[in-house]
């Protein structure tokens, strides 16, 4: 027997975000961003789900909610952020620290934005944004 195809969300891609938020400001957008990243991660919730039940057959919403998921993500591109996990709802927001660019990292469940990380880092490098020296 052939080994199971499942549609499977695109990788989270590097970084397109073409806006530089200030911390402030960033987190004044969290609201449509939080309705964005909960409507993602509950869609990969639904589309895992549904991928780990059909293994032999297919099913004809697993490509419609994909689309879901794909016209979320560009929503959040057009508001100016990265979503970088589909699981735990991680979004970053690029901002600037002592003259470069780094990272306004959010995820899902946190009331606003507490922590950045230098764009190399990623989420292990996360840093508390009382240390951020924005300029």
């Amino acid at each position: 027997m052939a080994g199971s195809q499942f549609i499977t969300p695109k990788s989270v891609s590097p970084s397109r975000a073409s806006k530089r938020f200030k911390l402030a400001e960033a987190n004044r957008s969290l609201p449509l961003v939080r309705r964005v990243v909960s409507d993602i991660v509950k869609t990969h919730e639904q589309i895992t789900t549904l991928q780990a039940t059909l293994e032999a057959a297919k099913h004809k919403d697993v490509g419609s909610i994909q689309t879901q998921i794909d016209r979320s993500v560009e929503e959040l591109h057009e508001i100016g952020c990265d979503l970088k996990d589909y699981q735990i709802g991680l979004v970053d927001f690029l901002g600037r620290h002592r003259g470069h660019d780094v990272c306004l990292c959010w995820k899902l469940g946190e009331e606003k934005i507490g922590y950045w990380h230098e764009i190399q880092t990623g989420f292990a490098g996360r840093q508390p944004v009382s240390v951020l020296e924005e300029d």
